[in-house]
């Protein structure tokens, strides 16, 4: 139990450290549209909604916000300025439960009869993709699974090579072909690697193009038919690796790749480096994928698993 506090303790001041430029810039903006008012009226609640929107929690989530925020200064009559640090907690906690999503406690994954847990991976270039693999694969094996990586990503061959340092330095296999070489076969020699080698886990990377989302489509479906092969039901997770920087292009990233892949799993990196964690709130609510894993840092244990209570505590503790 002792243990188990210490790394509670240790994942709150990460998570803390890691959201504090976007805690700053909200409460910054939110005392600003409360100077000289006592009680939330229209034009509180009119600079709130300007406040979120330019936070990135995205147009239809802070109408939903707002009107909730609405109905409860209705039905109270009389809601103090004072309070409004609280209600917006409450009602974003009560917004993101609402969809549904269970909180992850700790790295894992389900078990499969026919053979590994397969993670296909996608996103564009450039959001921190092949390192979110790198530091998955280092807490799978640190919870005691085989991890085995797949260097599917073979348009870059600066992908393969960083792919393959990850599986060095996290001490797990990484099955790669030279550049250009066809992602599929490079998945498929990936499954029966694993099955060969008893593997719990299975993590693809796969190319980070989306200028043409039909031609995108058609190589993710090839990939996943190909897997299927090996293990039917591959690939059992499909990861968006979305960077929460870019605020909202990463709302809008998550908009093409869930047309052209059935995304079933999100993860947001970088938002330690940004003013914008807000959008963790606008993607979770708007697309009804559960987001599963944040990057807080730079560290290799810097990637945590996503606890909607702890991020909504954590955001709001000013």
């Amino acid at each position: 139990m002792g243990i188990f506090n210490i790394f509670s303790k240790e994942k709150k001041e990460t998570l803390d450290k890691g959201l504090e430029k976007s805690r700053e810039s909200f409460f910054s903006k939110l005392t600003k549209t409360v100077v000289g008012k006592s009680k939330v009226d229209a034009e509180v609640l009119d600079n709130l909604e300007e406040v979120l929107v330019t936070s990135d929690v995205g147009v239809n989530t802070t109408l939903k916000i707002i009107e909730r925020i609405e109905e409860r200064v209705a039905r109270d009559k009389y809601v103090g300025t004072d309070e409004l640090n609280r209600i917006l907690r409450e009602e974003i906690a009560s917004l993101l439960e609402e969809n549904n999503t269970s909180d992850l406690t700790e790295f894992t994954v389900p078990q499969v009869e026919d053979g590994p847990y397969v993670i296909m991976v996608v996103g564009v270039n450039g959001v921190g993709k092949t390192t979110t693999i790198g530091k998955l694969a280092n807490q799978f094996k640190k919870s005691g699974k085989k991890v085995v990586l797949g260097a599917a990503d073979t348009f870059r061959a600066a992908a393969i090579d960083q792919l393959k340092i990850w599986g060095e330095r996290v001490d797990v296999p990484v099955i790669a072909q030279n550049m250009g070489s066809d992602p599929a076969s490079v998945a498929f020699d990936t499954l029966n690697a694993a099955v060969t080698q008893g593997a719990d886990v299975v993590i693809i990377d796969t190319a980070g193009r989306l200028h043409n989302k039909v031609n995108l489509m058609n190589e993710l479906s090839k990939v996943k038919r190909v897997m299927q092969k090996v293990v039917p039901d591959a690939p059992h997770e499909i990861l968006l690796v979305l960077d929460a920087s870019t605020g909202q292009n990463a709302v809008e990233q998550a908009r093409q790749f869930t047309k052209a892949t059935e995304v079933n799993a999100l993860a947001l990196t970088k938002l330690d480096g940004t003013a914008k964690g807000g959008v963790v709130i606008g993607i979770s609510d708007e697309f009804k994928i559960p987001v599963k894993y944040i990057g807080v840092g730079e560290g290799i244990d810097h990637l945590q698993v996503f606890n909607k209570n702890e991020f909504v505590d954590s955001f709001f503790s000013n």
